[in-house]
């Protein structure tokens, strides 16, 4: 038991509390900026009506997951104060003001983190399915159990880490191996740079690199998915080993893992999912008890506090371990009302075709000989010579569900309540977008136009200065007015 107690993880526990406390802060500041206009009580898919829905039967109530607006009445206003307090919440955190004082108090700071967010989420619908907000709503919970700085971190709860990286890593890896045949031939990052929901400014120059280089892609995913998360847990061999070398291996583990999704930051924009990695992995750093001095104990509440999160950890576990070995595996999915101990995974197919759906207005009287403008959002392809910006951590909610309305078969509600927002100039509407190119003035028609986009080549790029080329395909929504709908 020496030999594990001799790694001390006040290092790895600084960047978890204050990395995920900052995750937090963007989440709010998202929720701020986009949620009223989005899901509030004018939205694109109300709130409030979600939550008329669940208080009409018991059934209902069931499917909603544990929200305040349950006992609160849903308001843009109260909303607005929920994610202010969670905002300056996570700011303390980020700064470490909370980590001052006993572990009771950055505990309490942090389930209120992942309780007013978990609020959020849980009415959020389909602009809150994603990922990366189950996977931010777990760590803020573990990160609740981290202590206080002048304490030594508790163990178990580290370890816990570990297995959320692992479900994490391995579960992605997992995913990918069982899912489209261009990961197994290595031919998927031929494509997903170009085809990525939201590419970066950097997207474009790795597309072309050479097919070799993007096949050594493939395999350094598969590596750092597959084979290197098991190494995070080398460190439990302190158990039987006196040496500083499994705490060292789980180091190089971790790092490998950084490493590779700092690749992913460079290249594309997927939100906070891969800063919240990075911040995970950083779980895996324990330094050698004996260059920081002999350890404080741990308060015996404390003790019995983290013992029964790991005891709760243990049984919840059963459910993704098992998704784990699978043969249908699922993708984030959760196993519990309270988000805990989830399963993870992401593309696990990668399209080949970049389609776009641009809506375009007019405000002249006759559709079939007007001059139609394009609306231009803030973060996906648009104008074909606009560098792709990068805006993750940050979460543009918006440009993300228009990316997966070509892969369905139909138009969401969504987006027929955002062509009316467009017809009416709804003012919250279009603060999601880059622009207004009607400065104020409401449309008379809007339609939608089916295009093709791809990288320019540099030659491509050299003659012509832009950096998408694109053909359109088909008019997939003809001119609509308000009267239409």
């Amino acid at each position: 038991m020496d030999g594990f107690a001799a790694v001390d993880f006040g290092f790895a526990r600084e960047v978890l509390q204050r990395g995920i406390a900052l995750l937090y802060v963007v989440a709010f500041v998202s929720t701020l900026n986009q949620f009223p206009a989005l899901l509030g009580e004018r939205g694109l898919l109300p709130a409030p009506r979600l939550l008329a829905w669940a208080r009409s039967s018991k059934r209902a109530s069931r499917v909603l997951r544990p929200t305040l607006f349950r006992r609160v009445r849903y308001t843009d206003t109260r909303l607005r104060v929920l994610c202010g307090a969670g905002i300056l919440v996570g700011a303390a955190l980020a700064i470490g003001v909370p980590q001052l004082g006993p572990p009771w108090v950055p505990m309490l700071c942090f389930l209120a983190l992942w309780l007013g967010y978990m609020s959020v989420v849980s009415i959020g619908q389909t602009f809150y399915g994603f990922g990366w907000e189950m996977l931010l709503l777990e760590a803020g919970f573990l990160a609740a159990f981290l202590g206080s700085r002048d304490q030594p971190t508790a163990t178990v709860v580290i370890v816990l880490f570990w297995w959320l990286v692992f479900r994490l890593e391995f579960g992605a890896g997992m995913i990918k191996i069982r899912g489209g045949r261009e990961w197994r031939d290595l031919t998927a990052l031929m494509y997903h740079h170009e085809t990525q929901p939201m590419p970066g400014p950097l997207s474009r120059q790795a597309h072309l690199l050479p097919a070799w280089f993007h096949r050594l892609e493939v395999l350094g995913n598969h590596f750092s998915q597959l084979v290197v998360p098991w190494f995070l847990f080398a460190p439990v061999l302190g158990l039987w080993i006196d040496s500083p070398v499994p705490a060292i291996v789980g180091a190089v583990a971790a790092s490998v893992i950084i490493a590779t999704q700092l690749w992913l930051v460079a290249t594309g924009n997927f939100a906070w999912l891969n800063w919240a990695t990075i911040v995970l992995a950083f779980s895996g750093f324990g330094i050698p008890a004996a260059a920081m001095g002999v350890p404080a104990e741990l308060p015996a509440y404390w003790i019995a506090a983290t013992a029964a999160v790991f005891l709760l950890y243990a049984v919840l576990s059963w459910w993704p371990a098992r998704n784990l070995l699978a043969h249908r595996q699922l993708m984030n999915a959760s196993f519990n009302r309270w988000q805990l101990a989830n399963a993870y995974g992401a593309f696990g197919t990668v399209t080949r075709q970049r389609i776009e759906y641009v809506i375009e207005g007019t405000r002249d009287a006759d559709p079939d000989a007007a001059g139609w403008t394009e609306y231009v959002f803030k973060g996906k392809p648009g104008p074909l010579r606009r560098l792709p910006p990068q805006v993750a951590p940050y979460h543009l909610r918006l440009d993300w569900l228009m990316w997966f309305l070509p892969l369905g078969r139909s138009l969401d509600d969504w987006f027929q309540a955002l062509l009316i927002r467009l017809l009416e100039a709804d003012r919250p509407t279009l603060r999601l977008l880059a622009g207004d190119p009607f400065g104020g003035a409401a449309p008379t028609w809007v339609r939608v136009v089916a295009y093709r986009y791809r990288f320019a080549t540099h030659a491509q790029h050299r003659e012509t200065g832009r950096r998408w080329v694109r053909d359109r395909r088909q008019i997939l929504v003809r001119p609509v007015s308000l009267s239409s709908f």
